[in-house]
């Protein structure tokens, strides 16, 4: 039964591979035959691939032309989608049956009455040809259903009406009927209830439900942040409760059946805020002279049983959320913080997985135990940083002595992952510099020295432990999976990457863009390349389906070293206790392959949300800044181009900028597709991807989040020989 279902998921990933690599805008038709051999499809998966590809054939999604060319179906005259407002009043409808033609562009007097995220039927009414391409636009003429009523935002006034300016990139004005009722004032923050939409004459208009405090206030921001990304923000009493009544029940003397590590030299390593302890390590060097490393993993599964209220929620939350100045965790903290953490001199509970290596960091070995531990100490990655680099330290010589053995060891392992295809990719984070008040005041890069390494490698080879273990048992479980880049994805980076300068095979493999990473460390268009070698890639997401992690270059792969943050994790250490207790797992003693794949996706969109409100709201926090700071120098990298601008990272605050394309000078700027760059036709200016440039704020929109730059010093002419030339070729 469990394989039939991981052959209809596999079945379920081709079709959305097809989907993907024929909505590619560098894919042209081709045969069938040719397009499984650019998916990868392996020979034992050619009749599920045919299968699937006569499946979407079947559902209209696939047509074969003439020769026998695969492609999407052409536009059809009516459509159905997703439509997502722009600013200026026009908008795009995603098509929920992808086309050759992509979204279908929405005049701002054509989109009836639709706000964004609604499901809408539209009419294709107008076709234009651009250069080579055929361009769209319709009108709405059917709203299937409304995405949302309730939307968070700025209040803001104009004349005697007040409206709701929305948070976020696509935002549609709502007036406010009973401000006055709520004492709203310009600038307060609140949720708005629709109580009717808009139409081509009136805004939307809404009722406050919430009033949230003044905007730029760091906690009336949290507050949005938390309402707009739906994020639980408390505990019911039920969980609670029954969180202290385990914590009040705990006692480690309980607990001779367990591995006894508590007189062993065990340390965790962890940022200085942090404060959910859930991974610690220990190191053995053997008489054999190979390297015995023991990860011990908080057993988060004793305290929180299957199908207990705190389960519920913790599926639910699916993950902790790590907001700027902020922790929504997924269990109460009197056990993430408290009893499940590992906090040095406590007596905790652990799952232990040991893993011997040989002197080149090969695995020989590995064993799994129920155990019990006793943190000897707490470092920081700071703290660790400097001991490596020779610094003196108050710590006992064990526990300096085992840092040393931990950086040997990880430095090996990151060796032969390195060899094995691993990629690392280089993409600076940042830390808010936050006052009393709350307010952000400055940033900072945030800490990647060496011990954060150590202790990922140290991670990623007990998470591969017990992928290994689990797929030697033939059972499904929860993977973490990264499925393997689309051909034409790798070939448009290959594109790209060429007018960087790089020397770039047409299809490049794993090994390929670690040498491509490699070779731009530390250098300013360093940042464009990894980002670009990024956005070639899927996410990784959660799934049953045994497709492997492509970035880690493993085969075995899922999640069990954070069980405090992650329902993953839990899932795993529940499977373990099943194997430590019976030698075995049968199929019986795991969640069927449906059951789990529904639990993927759904912690998978956990994730995601999670990543989304963090992004948006140091977004914000940032933007408040920038807006007492009009005027100020800020240092940049090209990081995009379009028609309409160029696109700039902020190396120091992390947040993207726009130059509008009129506001680059005199000349007249045009963007060159082909050779990725913006240039001017009379000076020969050229603006292309990676460029540092010295830019000046000029105007900040928060609730767009929108950050509005000009370039201080133009980059240097450019001869115009070339130009010149297909210049004189068009004219003869």
């Amino acid at each position: 039964m469990a394989l039939f279902f991981l052959k209809d998921f596999l079945l379920d990933i081709i079709k959305k591979k097809i989907i993907s690599h024929l909505s590619h805008r560098d894919y042209k038709p081709t045969k069938s035959g040719a397009l499984a051999k650019s998916l990868g499809i392996e020979d034992n998966e050619i009749e599920i691939f045919k299968k699937a590809f006569q499946q979407l054939r079947d559902e209209g999604l696939v047509i074969i032309g003439s020769k026998n060319l695969v492609s999407l179906p052409p536009v059809s005259d009516r459509i159905r989608g997703v439509f997502r407002a722009a600013a200026k009043g026009f908008g795009f409808v995603t098509p929920d049956r992808p086309n050759m033609h992509g979204d279908l562009f929405i005049p701002a007097d054509e989109t009836c009455d639709a706000m964004t995220g609604d499901t809408v039927i539209a009419k294709v009414i107008k076709e234009t040809r651009r250069g080579r391409e055929t361009r769209y636009s319709g009108k709405i003429i059917e709203i299937l259903h409304r995405a949302n009523n309730r939307f968070v935002g700025t209040i803001t006034k104009k004349g005697d009406s007040f409206y709701l300016v929305p948070d976020g990139k696509f935002t549609e004005m709502i007036a406010i009927d009973d401000a006055g009722a709520k004492n709203a004032c310009s600038q307060d923050k609140a949720v708005v209830e629709i109580i009717s939409f808009p139409t081509q004459q009136k805004l939307a208009r809404g009722v406050i439900v919430e009033m949230l405090g003044k905007g730029g206030v760091y906690k009336t921001e949290i507050n949005a942040c938390l309402r707009r990304f739906n994020l639980p923000d408390t505990f019911e009493n039920n969980c609670l409760q029954a969180a202290s009544a385990q914590a009040k029940n705990f006692n480690p003397d309980n607990f001779t059946d367990r591995l006894d590590l508590t007189k062993k030299t065990i340390i965790t390593i962890d940022p200085q805020d942090a404060k959910d302890f859930d991974d610690a390590i220990s190191i053995e060097k053997n008489p054999d002279q190979t390297f015995t490393l023991g990860v011990h993993i908080a057993d988060v599964s004793f305290f929180v049983q299957p199908d207990s209220v705190l389960d519920i929620e913790a599926k639910e939350r699916g993950n902790s959320v790590y907001l700027p100045g902020l922790v929504i965790p997924m269990l109460p903290e009197v056990l993430s913080n408290g009893v499940c953490s590992l906090q040095p001199g406590q007596k905790r509970l652990t799952k232990s997985v040991f893993i011997t290596y040989d002197n080149s960091a090969k695995v020989l070995k590995t064993e799994f135990a129920e155990s019990i531990i006793c943190s000897t100490a707490r470092l920081t990655y700071t703290e660790a940083d400097k001991i490596l680099k020779g610094q003196k330290s108050e710590r006992p010589t064990e526990v300096v002595s085992l840092l040393y053995d931990m950086d040997k060891l990880a430095k090996m392992i990151e060796a032969r992952r390195n060899s094995n295809g691993m990629l690392h990719l280089d993409l600076p984070e940042t830390e808010l510099v936050f006052d009393k008040a709350g307010r952000v005041i400055d940033a900072h890069p945030a800490d990647m020295s060496y011990p954060h390494t150590i202790i990922e490698m140290f991670m990623v080879d007990a998470n591969e432990a017990l992928g290994r273990l689990f797929d030697r048992q033939n059972i499904p479980f929860i993977r973490r999976i990264h499925p393997d880049p689309d051909s034409l994805s790798l070939k448009g980076l290959a594109k790209t990457l060429k007018i960087f300068g790089l020397s770039v095979p047409r299809n490049p493999d794993i090994f390929d863009l670690q040498d491509i990473i490699n070779s731009v460390k530390d250098k300013p268009v360093a940042f464009a390349v990894n980002t670009y070698v990024l956005r070639s890639l899927s996410r990784a997401e959660y799934s049953p389906l045994n497709i492997g992690h492509y970035a880690l270059a493993s085969r075995h792969y899922c999640h069990f070293t954070s069980p405090i943050r992650r329902y993953a994790d839990l899932l795993i250490h529940r499977l373990l206790k099943i194997y430590l207790d019976e030698g075995v797992i049968k199929p019986t003693g795991s969640l069927d392959v449906t059951e789990l794949s529904e639990i993927g996706k759904h912690i998978t969109f956990t994730e995601e949300r999670a990543d989304s409100a963090e992004t948006d709201l140091k977004t914000a926090l940032i933007l408040q800044l920038f807006q007492k700071r009009l005027g100020e120098k800020i240092e940049t990298v090209i990081c995009g181009l379009a028609n309409f601008g160029i696109f700039v990272q902020c190396i120091k605050f992390g947040v993207e900028g726009l130059i509008p394309i009129d506001l680059l000078g005199s000349d007249r700027f045009v963007y060159d597709h082909h050779a990725q760059c913006v240039h001017g036709i009379n000076t020969g200016i050229t603006f292309h991807i990676g460029m540092p440039l010295t830019v000046r704020i000029v105007s900040v929109n928060v609730a767009a989040r929108q950050l509005n730059v000009i370039p201080i010093e133009k980059p240097t002419h450019k001869k115009k020989t070339k130009n010149k030339k297909r210049a004189a070729k068009r004219k003869k």
